[in-house]
């Protein structure tokens, strides 16, 4: 073949790849994260004792926000150090928060390229096989893992607000695990997805403990995320609710688990289907400085002026995957018993969330403020939304923060890579 003729069968593949790749069927699927989380190295409080790995399985129930009948898992070695082996592993429909038993005849083996074994890379993350799996939106699914040996560097998730499951033996075929010793945190489990019209797509939910969840009813799914995701289903607005918030996170330090801007990629951006995320985040940040006594004016004025600019850098991040970002304002927290806020501190809150509303910087705004606040007494949260500690809503705050995420924004933005969503 001669030099004109290779360039124009080049051209001619070309042109056929850009008509297949530009060309959408809206009856085609895509798949969704329909349930994830934030995965950190657990701290020492929150590391399982190295005796009980060896010969375990374990099962972890997740609640999921979208219906389907083909779902994959994907797991995580994203903190091991070494490669992690997992011998065996299966997918099923839990009979119930906080109960190991599983819905009768649900039971799916998942497989990894065909195998039953799966040996992932340290600092790896792999999928599993598809699985047909039919199940409703917000369905308790239970994924259960055998290990041989421990893993070497724990990945894991403390606050899951969960209740998972530890037996002896290789037993994630079983129905029913009686006498099963219980924890309330996950391991090694990252995302779960599901088969879904194109027209479908995911909000991820970033921040730290009050997204995470800290005052939330242990087995409840009362998050509010989770609330979010049944005032969506309310709605008729069918949506992935992906919670990657951690505990004690800032947006620009390292605290619990790795900061913000560390973690967006891909806490959000690879999430699969994900469209829009609502960023909440900067109180730990705020009260950390005042909390160590370095919150001198010049380190409070520079401070702010850093989360502008990280908010910034992680919002032009989502915009260039045509994702929309949804700003959340910072909810009072003066009379904080951790962090003892002065008046210089409130300042800065406000100041940080007049930016969040006024800046353009975001698509949208979440005033979890104006939603949370006392207004008698501005800065404080309003008793009856505060579990005490005057810094973590309880579950009827956390339905407050749910009500206050503008629906209309997660139907539609000038950024989504597909146009808006149909619901």
């Amino acid at each position: 073949m001669g030099r004109g003729q290779l360039l124009l069968s080049v051209a001619v593949f070309l042109a056929g790849c850009v008509t297949a790749c530009t060309t959408v069927d809206r009856n085609e699927v895509h798949w969704v994260t329909s349930w994830g989380t934030a995965n950190m190295a657990p701290d020492p409080a929150n590391v399982m004792p190295e005796e009980k790995w060896p010969d375990a399985s374990l099962r972890q129930l997740v609640h999921v926000s979208l219906g389907g009948t083909r779902v994959r898992v994907r797991i995580s070695n994203l903190y091991g150090n070494a490669p992690l082996e997992i011998d065996a592993a299966t997918l099923a429909k839990a009979v119930a928060p906080g109960h190991s038993d599983l819905v009768p005849g649900s039971l799916r083996k998942l497989t990894f390229s065909g195998h039953g074994e799966i040996m992932i890379p340290a600092h790896g993350e792999y999928y599993s096989d598809p699985v047909a799996l039919e199940h409703s939106r917000g369905a308790d699914l239970a994924i259960s893992l055998h290990y041989k040996e421990p893993p070497r560097g724990q990945t894991g998730h403390p606050g899951s607000r969960t209740t998972s499951f530890l037996v002896k033996g290789n037993r994630v075929a079983e129905e029913s695990w009686a006498g099963a010793e219980t924890f309330v945190r996950w391991y090694q489990i990252a995302d779960i997805e599901v088969e879904a019209p194109l027209t479908v797509g995911a909000v991820s939910t970033i921040g730290d403990s009050i997204t995470d969840g800290h005052g939330a009813t242990t087995d409840h799914n009362d998050r509010w995320p989770d609330q979010l995701m049944d005032r969506l289903a309310r709605a008729g607005i069918a949506m992935g609710v992906v919670n990657t918030g951690i505990g004690g996170n800032r947006l620009l330090r390292e605290g619990l688990g790795p900061n913000v801007v560390s973690r967006f990629d891909r806490d959000v951006l690879a999430r699969a289907g994900v469209t829009h995320v609502i960023v909440m985040i900067g109180v730990n940040d705020m009260g950390i400085l005042h909390r160590n006594k370095e919150d001198t004016p010049e380190a409070r004025a520079q401070l702010v002026e850093d989360l502008e600019s990280g908010y910034r850098q992680i919002v032009e991040r989502a915009h260039a995957r045509g994702i929309c970002v949804i700003g959340g304002t910072i909810n009072p927290y003066t009379d904080s018993s951790y962090y003892h806020p002065g008046p210089d501190n409130e300042a800065d809150r406000l100041k940080l969330n007049d930016w969040i509303r006024m800046s353009g910087v975001f698509d949208a705004v979440a005033d979890f403020d104006a939603a949370m606040r006392n207004p008698a007494k501005p800065a404080e949260m309003l008793p009856e939304l505060d579990i005490g500690d005057h810094l973590h809503p309880s579950p009827a705050g956390f339905r407050a923060m749910a009500g206050a995420v503008p629906l209309p924004a997660l139907k539609s933005c000038r950024y989504q890579r597909s146009g808006p969503l149909q619901n």
